[in-house]
């Protein structure tokens, strides 16, 4: 007799990362899962929150402790951050000078985001996911000038727009629809020199950025005060500078933002050209602005570099603007995993001085003297943050308050 034999066949699926959308569509309806977002357990979600609360933003200054090591060094942690601090609000990714012209474009990552921010012919900054809609190949790389956006993978072509313009071999493929394969948009706006982006509100139009509520949302109440002490685009743009570091981000954050309290200690040629019995602090909803009068006394190292007063300004969660003499300088810090980040330095100048290449040249030697100083600095305490013989700090309250004030805007976002 002969039997019959019937084979069911399983579709294999692979493990997604955490809160990855899976549209799953088989041949047999029974098969089909649509919709289905994977996120961390809840136990494990729960056990990360737990991390967060061993800091307590309402104790005061002079009692409080800082955050502990784990927020530092944890992998649950550091993607929490990513979810609740760098997936919300806005973002400064770049400079306008890298766009300036149309067509002109830049590519980057930001967590699991990659983007890519062009200049359309319309004289508008677009930015969107930079990922082909049709088997995921990165679509652009690096920054330069294109006529248009064609994937390196199978050929498929956008505009500036978004527009998909080109499909190649899909004849016989059935319920395609041309334009819902677009490029996915991400909210884009300047600010003064800089490019912004808001993960969170990448689907509203683009027509509906509004340079107003971006610098409130952004910035809050000490926009005039930045403009006004000469953070602005009337500045000539010189250089690039990158650096990747062996410490977690906030590392970096915590040492701009001590209140020059490391000056005297790391940074001795700084030092000299800095009065630090004039330093100041102050604090306002998302910025702190620490400043600092110049040196009376011309030494090797100042040489009228940082002039009669430093500005240092610290945009929550990781952009920092310094204007002193007739520079101002940037440094964007990008998160690359718990123990690593990377920070990127643009260099402007007034435009008396943008071919005095001796001037430039000497500035920008000691200003690298100075980052490779604080380098050596970060790479050493995340060392220390891995170490069993070290769970939580103290502040100095006398210099330390902006370092509080940023752990306390983490805790708010964190736990929101």
């Amino acid at each position: 007799m002969q039997m019959a034999m019937s084979t069911q066949l399983i579709p294999f699926i692979s493990t997604p990362r955490q809160g990855q959308l899976i549209n799953l569509n088989f041949p047999n309806k029974s098969l089909t899962i649509t919709r289905c977002v994977i996120r961390n357990s809840d136990v494990h979600a729960s056990q990360t929150q737990k991390l967060v609360h061993h800091f307590n933003p309402k104790t005061p200054i002079e009692e409080a402790v800082t955050p502990p090591t784990s927020w530092y060094t944890d992998p649950s942690f550091f993607h929490l951050e990513l979810d609740r601090v760098f997936y919300r609000g806005w973002q400064v990714v770049g400079s306008t000078e890298q766009i300036k012209d149309p067509r002109d474009y830049f590519t980057g990552r930001l967590g699991d985001v990659e983007y890519v921010v062009c200049h359309d012919d319309s004289g508008m900054v677009r930015a969107f996911h930079n990922v082909c809609r049709h088997h995921a190949s990165l679509l652009a790389y690096g920054s330069g000038k294109k006529s248009c956006f064609v994937c390196p993978y199978h050929g498929w072509t956008y505009g500036f727009n978004g527009a998909l313009i080109k499909a190649t071999r899909i004849s016989g493929m059935r319920n395609f629809n041309v334009n819902d394969f677009g490029l996915l948009p991400i909210k884009a706006a300047t600010w003064g020199p800089f490019v912004l982006l808001n993960l969170e509100k990448e689907n509203v139009s683009q027509n509906e950025v509004d340079s107003h509520n971006v610098s409130k949302e952004w910035l809050g109440s000490c926009s005039e005060v930045l403009s006004s002490s000469g953070i602005d685009s009337s500045l000539s743009y010189v250089c690039r500078r990158e650096y990747t570091i062996e410490c977690n981000w906030k590392v970096f954050c915590d040492n701009y933002l001590d209140g020059g309290y490391h000056v005297p200690y790391a940074h001795k040629g700084l030092f000299s050209g800095l009065k630090m019995d004039s330093y100041s602090i102050t604090m306002f909803e998302k910025v702190s602005i620490q400043s600092c009068e110049g040196s009376s006394e011309k030494s090797e190292e100042n040489y009228d570099r940082l002039g009669r007063k430093a500005i240092y300004a610290f945009i929550y969660p990781n952009f920092m603007i310094n204007r002193y003499g007739p520079w101002m300088d940037t440094n964007l810090v990008v998160p690359l995993g718990p123990n690593k980040c990377q920070v990127i330095f643009d260099y402007y100048l007034e435009r008396s001085l943008k071919n005095d290449r001796d001037f430039q040249e000497k500035s920008l030697r000691d200003s690298e003297k100075v980052q490779i100083e604080d380098i050596v600095l970060c790479e050493g305490v995340q060392k220390g943050l891995q170490s069993p013989a070290y769970s939580v700090g103290r502040y100095a309250p006398t210099v330390e308050q902006a370092m509080h004030h940023f752990h306390c805007l983490l805790y708010e976002n964190l736990t929101k």
